[in-house]
């Protein structure tokens, strides 16, 4: 069944409307009739509804069932150092499939890209309905969301925040000896809320001021394996380890 997303509750028959692109799409696209099955997801919940009014806008009811969370059993937050090109909608098209919770990009000391706050809200706007798209695609309850980009010190400030913090450091992956990142997640079973930020340098990976900062902040560094992976690759290995572990 298709899924969409709506951000309005349901009112007390049970019923919710859907308007806009998602209208559109049921009514144009998948030419649905009345009687037809959607789900449609509020607040993480994916409920089997029923298309009881079509037209410009379109009223669905619920059936009573719900469809199982296929979310990650622990929430993964990914930071990026600005990367150049499209990178950052690769990563959130991906790493919303493989179960990112939110995108956090940063303006890091390497990056090359600088974020143009006119035109920044629309691409975030961007992002945020590619996650939209990829979330509805992967049949997600939650859609990531997409942060407008933070400086390096506000990252910093976030670390606290987390139950275990992980940096991606090229100068880990050249050691002989490295910890693997499997033994390190390890620990996060101890913890309640199971709360992961994954931080990623652009293209020059994190430099070594930012590193130090990190570290002191309580982070720690994961080791990816013994190859040096683009900006782009490593986060998308890092969630699939994650999976792995957890799922």
């Amino acid at each position: 069944m298709q899924r969409y997303f709506v951000q309005q509750p349901f009112n007390e028959m049970n019923e919710v409307t859907i308007t806009g692109d998602n209208a559109r799409h049921i009514s144009k696209v998948m030419r649905m009739e009345i009687g037809d099955q959607i789900v449609v997801v509020h607040t993480d919940i994916a409920y089997v509804c029923e298309i009881v009014s079509l037209g410009q806008e379109i009223v669905v009811k619920q059936t009573g069932n719900t469809i199982p969370s296929p979310e990650m059993p622990v929430k993964v937050d990914i930071a990026c150092g600005l990367p150049k090109g499209d990178k950052l909608e690769l990563i959130t098209q991906k790493g919303t499939e493989l179960g990112m919770h939110a995108l956090i990009p940063f303006s890091a000391e390497r990056s090359i890209v600088k974020w143009d706050d006119k035109k920044g809200e629309k691409k975030t706007e961007r992002l945020q309905k590619i996650a939209q798209e990829a979330a509805e695609q992967s049949h997600r309850t939650h859609v990531p969301a997409i942060i407008n980009p933070i400086s390096f010190k506000q990252l910093v400030n976030l670390v606290s925040s987390y139950d275990a913090v992980f940096i991606a450091d090229e100068e880990d992956a050249k050691k002989e000896k490295r910890t693997r990142f499997a033994d390190k997640l390890k620990k996060v079973y101890d913890y309640e809320s199971k709360s992961i930020l994954l931080i990623f340098g652009p293209e020059g990976g994190i430099s070594r001021n930012e590193a130090k900062s990190l570290l002191e902040a309580g982070a720690e560094t994961m080791s990816l394996g013994p190859r040096i992976l683009r900006a782009e690759t490593a986060p998308l290995y890092a969630l699939s380890a994650i999976s792995y572990e957890f799922e």
